[in-house]
């Protein structure tokens, strides 16, 4: 057994597994705790090595947890018994985070969204596109920002929109985005956009129940001025 005293803590650095010992899981990188759940590399390529090309390929932690067993093997070096530990692990801890009871933050009118979502968006210097989920009763369950434009547009796909609101079994949604400029007035990409996200949500099942456009302390409700 190592102590925390041992000199392995800092001859080997690098090692993952004896800096969650002596350091704590806390202080180790997303790259250093998969690597702990590898075990090992591959000939030519270390388990770090290995740890980094598997969140580089899938882009995110997110991405990864909904990976399949047949999409990890895809990586040289993840065999059928990695693919296996890494999907066991990794819904363990999504598990435990949904065990987590959140306060529900319920939205009657335009002002609760707005509340929700101003800090993330409001002093952005380009403009961010979210999207807010809710449930059967108008409660927020998840939130994301989903694009990110230039100083005066960000190009948004209604089937990014509802992609993430079908992952999170939403009932409804909410979408919004600010203005850089601080001037909340809609554009007409801003409304048909809108147009199109209401049809999409229509055939899906999912209403858009209103787009909330945020300037410099003040927003616009596209569902006040009649658009949904």
């Amino acid at each position: 057994m190592l102590s925390k005293n041992n000199s392995l803590s800092t001859i080997h650095e690098d090692r993952p597994r004896e800096r969650l010992y002596n350091l704590g899981a806390e202080a180790l990188s997303t790259t250093e705790l998969i690597a702990i759940l590898l075990g090992s590399g591959v000939k030519g390529k270390s388990v770090l090595h290995l740890s980094q090309e598997i969140l580089s390929h899938f882009g995110s932690l997110e991405n990864l947890i909904d990976a399949s067993v047949d999409e990890l093997q895809q990586i040289k070096g993840v065999g059928f018994a990695k693919a296996l530990q890494l999907k066991a692990a990794l819904h363990l801890g999504l598990r435990a985070q949904k065990m987590q009871k959140k306060p529900k933050y319920p939205i009657k009118q335009p002002l609760h969204a707005y509340q929700l979502i101003k800090d993330g968006l409001e002093n952005q210097k380009k403009e961010n596109f979210a999207v807010i989920m809710q449930d059967v009763k108008g409660n927020a369950i998840n939130q994301e920002i989903i694009a990110v434009g230039t100083l005066s547009q960000v190009l948004v796909h209604p089937r990014e929109v509802f992609h993430r609101a079908i992952r999170h079994r939403a009932a409804s949604i909410i979408v919004a985005h600010n203005h850089p400029s601080g001037d909340p007035e809609p554009s007409d990409p801003d409304i048909q956009l809108t147009k199109k996200l209401v049809q999409a949500g229509s055939v899906l099942g999912i209403p858009l129940k209103d787009h909330i456009i945020i300037g410099h302390g003040r927003f616009v409700s596209l569902k006040d001025r009649g658009y949904i």
